[in-house]
């Protein structure tokens, strides 16, 4: 999906890993130009490892609850299912998630169809791009898999993803889905995470699959001002190095499916945000950066190494904590209270992008004027004389000017003759 970048002059940029590269002209400034942000970082390593939560009393106790109510799920509403996704450790494990996943976004077992076979999507315009994302993924499966497992697991994700966007033609696949599409694989298989990216996709992962990033990027900006209302010091802080918003694209992208080491965080996420306002994830982000505030503060403040430290997600994150943090700013901070601050920045925003325009063209002007032959210049700066004086008296000077500059300077009337006689020659 493509992507605008707002910052500008950015020497260097760190990708999720913590990599830092320089960033080019068109990465700075061309948004909606191309939907890639693997050209912002490279998904992460996914660690696998298993905590063990069966010490604590209240996951011993939660666990048995979930087990009663998936032993009989008809009787079950909605709201169960999301104060277990919403509460401490969300839904422990896989194998709740994947019969709970489904129910919070209502899929049905008669939407859980036999996949086609990769053959018959094969020639889908996007197959390509496609195989050359999964490809890139690797990092995102279980550790030592057998090959024979991760051949299939990847026919799996391709067939997921190309199933989507065949079903809703007008859902533009970018680079970053099949971050979402693979950890709905993992948890759920590819019966059941087909329905389930599928209503996702028209849902809250709508935004980011339009044909530009403009959508995208108004819902990011919502993060500064929601930061602002909490600590205001910060907010200048960030906004006064210029960092902008884009660090935390790939975050938004992906509800962090690519940005983080540890599956348990990733897993843990997706049980919150699959039931959640869809701005939920932006709120989370706020919460990240004001978690890191004391070292952010701490720092230069230089748009360069804001952003190379806001792109490098830390690895023990308290994401517990931060979802509450986010809950409480949602309650507190609703879209609809920030959404005239947004405006106010895309309205300045958009003044700036006309005054650098207009700049540019004024530059580009004089560069043409300085190149034009010397007759060339006179004439025009004839025509921009005052309608008082005389047309034939100014004429004349001009005249006179012109003859004592070709006196002097005849090269500057016969330079460009002789060059454009020499190229036809």
């Amino acid at each position: 999906m493509e992507s605008t970048y707002t910052d500008t002059d950015i020497s260097d940029k760190c990708n999720s890993n913590g990599d830092c590269s320089p960033l080019s002209e068109k990465e700075a400034f061309d948004l909606n130009h191309t939907k890639n942000i693997d050209d912002i970082s490279t998904p992460s390593e996914l660690n696998f490892d298993q905590e063990l939560d069966t010490e604590d009393p209240y996951i011993t106790r939660k666990r048995k609850e979930i087990e009663e109510c998936l032993s009989n799920p008809d009787v079950v509403n909605l709201d169960q299912w999301k104060s277990f996704s919403r509460s401490k450790a969300g839904l422990i494990s896989d194998d709740y998630r994947k019969v709970i996943w489904p129910l919070l976004v209502g899929v049905t077992r008669d939407e859980m169809t036999e996949p086609p076979s990769l053959d018959e999507l094969s020639k889908h315009q996007e197959y390509n791009q496609v195989v050359l994302d999964v490809n890139r993924s690797l990092k995102r499966f279980p550790p030592g898999i057998p090959y024979e497992q991760r051949i299939a697991l990847q026919d799996q994700l391709t067939v997921l993803i190309l199933r989507v966007i065949k079903k809703s033609p007008n859902l533009k696949y970018y680079q970053g889905y099949h971050d979402v599409a693979i950890t709905l694989l993992l948890v759920c298989g590819e019966r059941a995470s087909f329905p389930l990216l599928w209503r996702l996709s028209l849902g809250p992962l709508a935004p980011f699959m339009e044909p530009t990033m403009v959508a995208t990027q108004r819902l990011l900006s919502y993060m500064l001002p929601v930061i602002g209302r909490v600590h205001p010091d910060l907010a200048h802080f960030l906004d006064k190095a210029g960092v902008g918003t884009m660090f935390a694209l790939p975050w938004y992208l992906t509800w962090f499916g690519h940005s983080l080491p540890r599956y348990v965080d990733v897993v843990r996420l997706y049980d919150y945000f699959l039931w959640a306002p869809p701005l939920l994830p932006v709120y989370v982000t706020a919460a990240i950066v004001l978690h890191r505030a004391p070292q952010l503060l701490a720092a230069d403040c230089d748009m360069a190494v804001l952003h190379c430290m806001l792109s490098r997600l830390p690895d023990d994150l308290p994401f517990e904590d931060i979802l509450v943090t986010a809950d409480k700013l949602y309650e507190l901070y609703p879209p609809k209270d920030i959404e005239p601050e947004v405006i106010a920045m895309e309205k300045k925003e958009e003044e700036m992008r006309r005054q650098e325009e207009a700049a540019r063209a004024r530059r580009a002007a004089a560069r043409a004027r300085a190149a034009a032959p010397l007759w060339l210049r006179t004439w025009l700066r004839l025509r921009l004389l005052p309608a008082h004086v005389p047309r034939h008296a100014a004429l004349a000077v001009a005249t006179v000017l012109l003859g004592v500059s070709i006196y002097y300077r005849p090269d500057l009337l016969f330079t460009r003759d002789r060059e454009h006689s020499t190229l036809e020659a």
